[in-house]
């Protein structure tokens, strides 16, 4: 097998664009070029999707589901035997320190072996009707499935859109990130080898603008799966509204870290800042507004700062860093024009705020204290290490704050009192709120947001109903 995917992966093989055009990936802890990528045009767009489509009518969405059971399990399995290679090209392309790459890919296979032993008992129900008669509905696969990932979490996100899709009978067509394409070129010829009929899998690496609206616009894709930016999603929900197609996306957020004075508020000091910096703060569940009770707001902020500066930033190839470049220098370049804002408002900057090293988009993690709320550090989602933190008195002005997001995709809560945990975390308008943890994907849960932070949701079984039709038959006595 290739250990630098360099081509697309379309109907079981590599093959180079029909443009012959190529993307350039940079090393973000170099700045140093370090392969070239074909990059998808409308002739392979329509050759996958006819590709994929051909391939559910021929057989994979009347595959008995133990055959895809079987074929899951086979694509769990290489993922492992291949989990180094894998976080090898993850850190390589994006930056992510190795040790987080490893957990990443290890993750993805264990979502393939979620969704593998789903299938069996993924089903319909049997419903008794006032008329009499047998009354039942079915799960049925929608078609081909166009799933578009980000660069943040490349190869997870893959998996939980990519495996409850098979698992539930469709074919899909995965684009990921201009700026990440390698694992998920991986993940199509692991599929393939490990039992993947061709055609059911097709991976299109190119521009986001160009191949996803190419996707999302075309007949016979039936349903679209986004995770990135709001202000895509939004542009996906207006094209796929022409034709009505199915849609999940997964977006934006701004998440709130809520600090009551009862809760082990030492704990929450010392793990918050890895709520907030870790993946470099990119990442939409990203702690990054901090809500401490003014009771224990000082010395939650001395504990807290102390946590940052011994954060290890550095290079991602050696297992002790904790914190990797941004992904690109424009993503750095965006995250600075927000620092720069910040300091024109003479916003305290009690850490951070500057490149520990001349090499590599490196950005130090930054804590802000005495931020207005009405500050973009505050409202707007920067996808950095940078984190705001605000005492609050009031526990009722508290939520409406954490409520006057656009957003609500996650968040925390750390408290010992049980009733106010139930109430607050009822209050809050979050799809995933985590009591005294940090922590916000399961496997085995539905995620996904509120508001502006989506539609739809990733993961458990939710996922697999959003990758369903739902038909009712009904037979007369």
């Amino acid at each position: 097998m290739n250990s630098m995917p360099t081509q697309l992966f379309v109907d079981g093989a590599w093959r180079d664009s029909a443009s012959g055009q190529r993307t350039t990936l940079i090393n973000p802890a170099t700045e140093q070029p370090f392969a070239e990528v074909a990059a998808a045009d409308t002739p392979d767009i329509n050759a996958a999707i006819e590709s994929a489509h051909r391939a559910w009518e021929s057989g994979w969405r009347d595959l008995t589901p133990g055959k895809r059971t079987e074929v899951l399990f086979n694509i769990a399995r290489l993922l492992r035997e291949n989990l180094e290679q894998l976080a090898q090209l993850e850190t390589l392309q994006i930056g992510k320190p190795i040790s987080d790459a490893r957990d990443e890919i290890a993750l993805g296979a264990r979502v393939f072996e979620y969704y593998a032993g789903a299938i069996s008992k993924f089903c319909g129900q049997t419903i008794p009707v006032a008329r009499g008669g047998f009354d039942f509905t079915l799960r049925q696969p929608m078609g081909v499935v166009a799933a578009i990932v980000p660069w943040n979490f490349p190869f997870p996100i893959a998996s939980w859109k990519v495996a409850p899709a098979l698992a539930a009978g469709n074919c899909v067509v995965l684009k990921p990130a201009s700026l990440s394409p390698l694992t998920a070129l991986k993940l199509g010829e692991f599929a393939h080898s490990a039992g993947l009929p061709a055609g059911v899998l097709q991976v299109l690496s190119g521009s986001g603008s160009a191949v996803g609206d190419a996707l999302v616009t075309h007949r016979l894709i039936r349903k679209v799966s986004f995770t990135g930016s709001t202000a895509i999603g939004s542009r996906i929900m207006e094209l796929a509204a022409r034709d009505v197609k199915r849609i999940s996306l997964e977006l934006g957020g701004k998440s709130p870290n809520v600090v009551f004075a009862d809760a082990d508020w030492q704990k929450a000091a010392e793990t918050s800042p890895m709520s907030v910096f870790a993946n470099t703060g990119q990442d939409c569940c990203a702690r990054s507004r901090m809500f401490v009770e003014r009771a224990i707001y000082e010395p939650f902020v001395e504990k807290f700062i102390a946590a940052t500066k011994k954060l290890i930033v550095g290079d991602p190839a050696k297992a002790e860093t904790q914190l990797g470049p941004l992904v690109s220098a424009g993503q750095r370049d965006a995250v600075e024009e927000y620092l720069t804002d910040a300091h024109a408002r003479k916003t305290n900057f009690a850490c951070g705020g500057g490149r520990p090293q001349s090499k590599g988009y490196y950005l130090e993690p930054t804590v802000l204290l005495a931020v207005d709320k009405a500050d973009r550090c505050w409202r707007e989602e920067i996808f950095g290490p940078v984190v705001c933190i605000v005492p609050f008195d009031d526990e009722n002005q508290m939520i409406r704050d954490v409520n006057a997001s656009p957003y609500g995709l996650s968040g925390s809560l750390w408290t010992n009192d049980l009733r106010r945990a139930l109430r607050v975390a009822r209050a809050i308008e979050s799809g995933v709120v985590s009591v005294n943890s940090h922590s916000s994907v399961h496997v085995e849960a539905p995620f996904g947001g509120f508001k502006q932070s989506g539609i739809g949701r990733d993961l458990g079984m939710a996922a697999m109903e959003g990758y369903t039709e739902l038909k009712n038959v009904y037979v007369a006595e």
